[in-house]
């Protein structure tokens, strides 16, 4: 389904296919887990464990936009599947793929805990991110409930060009949305959308959210000299949204980004801090409740829910 030479490029970058439009990569931060028993800033914020955290795709080529500061290789069309997998074959192989992807640290358990290892092969937390807009997956709703079904807690994260299947589908443990612009002319240059109405999508899922019934956030990738201006516009989005919990992170030069952007768009934990607390100024109700230095990203809370999930 997937063209050979887009297939040689996920295999080089560590991908593997889960299906024939899925695929899985181990993170930075299951890897370093292991290895070095250091661990993510969703562990730190939100009580997930790094170590059983299956990052997954189930659209590895698809997205609406193609965001300046995307580690995919978004510069190919890639027709859109004619036949879509079932989200139980998905589950099924995405557990496979990630078993395989960690089954050469039983190689190294002079480095690592036999215990931890053993564990991370039975993941217990999907993030529904890694690369394209899982939303484009037709039978969205049924994957999440069934990784839940398989004792998984779930994290999706959406661009938010798709309001209308966001209000109608199971919704995840975390509901994240990236908003990575303060305003139209910004969000085109750094999202380049594919669509013509896509502010007026991103502005429909926002007033959508303060009625899902689910953990909620905002997650701000800021690129520095792109998208690191108007402070104030940011907190009026995000007062609209009533989201529980606000990210803003920075954007970090990996993959293919490295081929749009350079090492100076990449902000400083200084710099993303000084930012976030320019938001807040801006954003009644909100305070910034802890921060990841080595993850370069801070977390605003409205003191609503509890940051951890269990």
């Amino acid at each position: 389904m997937l063209p050979q030479h887009f297939l040689e490029i996920l295999k080089k970058q560590k991908y593997k296919l889960a299906g024939e439009h899925s695929a899985v990569k181990l993170c930075h931060w299951t890897k370093q887990s292991l290895l070095n028993n250091r661990f993510c800033y969703k562990q730190k914020f939100y009580g997930i464990q790094s170590h059983r955290c299956l990052q997954m795709t189930p659209t590895v080529g698809w997205c609406q936009q193609r965001c300046v500061f995307c580690w995919r290789p978004h510069e190919f069309n890639i027709p859109m599947p004619e036949q879509w997998d079932e989200p139980e074959v998905i589950v099924e192989q995405s557990i496979i793929a990630q078993r395989k992807l960690l089954e050469g640290y039983y190689g190294l358990l002079d480095r690592v805990d036999k215990n931890k290892l053993d564990e991370a092969m039975n993941p217990n937390q999907v993030a529904i991110s890694l690369a394209g807009e899982p939303t484009i997956y037709p039978y969205i709703s049924d994957l999440i409930a069934a990784y839940e079904s398989h004792g998984f807690t779930t994290f999706l994260v959406t661009n938010g060009l798709l309001p209308e299947t966001i209000e109608n589908m199971h919704l995840p443990t975390q509901l994240y949305m990236s908003l990575d612009a303060p305003n139209e002319e910004i969000h085109k240059k750094v999202n380049i959308p594919l669509v013509n109405d896509s502010w007026a999508r991103i502005n429909k899922t926002l007033e959508l959210f303060p009625s899902l019934d689910t953990r909620r956030v905002i997650r701000i990738t800021l690129v520095k000299g792109w998208n690191d201006v108007f402070p104030e516009q940011y907190a009026k989005l995000v007062e609209k949204s009533e989201v529980d919990f606000l990210e803003v992170k920075a954007f970090m030069l990996v993959g293919y980004s490295r081929k749009r952007l350079r090492i100076e768009n990449m902000p400083l934990h200084e710099e993303v801090l000084s930012f976030a607390k320019q938001i807040e100024e801006h954003l009644p109700g909100y305070k910034i409740i802890d921060e990841k230095k080595d993850s370069r990203v801070v977390l605003l809370s409205n003191g609503k829910k509890n940051t951890k999930i269990k």
